[in-house]
Order: structure tokens, then sequence, then C-alpha cells
């Protein structure tokens, strides 16, 4: 699979980040067609016990980077990259990468 990830760092107010993220920008990221996973993760600290400076971590999951390509061309990808960067534009850096899975 082939997936974005939206890696976020600390937000100055944690509890308007978290509403307008869970409340706005997940619902507009659900509606972007080809999408077919996302998962957040909250980042509670580092291995040696410290605080992040890293706050979430959000993957999208799709069937391929043409997939992917696709889903960003529509309206619903448009919506939800400017909804992201009207709240959250300076904490926000994405990556995208395939899936490797190995025994």
């Amino acid at each position: 699979m082939f997936k974005m990830i939206a890696l976020y760092k600390q937000p100055k107010d944690k509890e308007q980040f978290d509403a307008h993220y869970y409340g706005t920008h997940v619902p507009l990221t659900k509606k972007i067609p080809g999408l077919r996973k996302i998962k957040v993760t909250k980042i509670t600290g580092t291995p040696m016990g410290t605080e992040s400076e890293y706050y979430l971590l959000c993957e999208m999951y799709y069937d391929s980077q043409e997939a992917f390509q696709e889903a960003m061309k529509t309206k619903e990808a448009k919506a939800s990259a400017k909804d992201v960067m009207s709240f959250a534009g300076d904490l926000v850096t994405f990556m995208v990468g395939e899936e490797v899975e190995h025994e």
C-alpha cells in the first residue's frame, strides 16, 4: 500500500488543535476519493521518557501511488489541504511512501 504521512509538531493550544483536527479536519480528509484507511497516533513521548517535539502522526492509505496522485487532484483533497494549512501549516510535515512488508 502507498501512504501519505502527516507529522505534526506540538501545537501551542492542544485543546483547540484537537477540536479542529478531530471535529473538522479528519471528517474532511475521510471524504477524499480513493482513501482506504486513516490511522492517527498521538505521540506520548520518547523512549527516554522525555516529551517529544512531535504531537501527532497521521497515516493515510491508498491502493497505489497512482491512486494517491489521482486522489490529490480532487476537490475533496484540495479542501483537506486548504484546511490543514489554515490551522496547522506551520506544524505539519508531509511525506509519502510505499509500505514494505518483510518476514
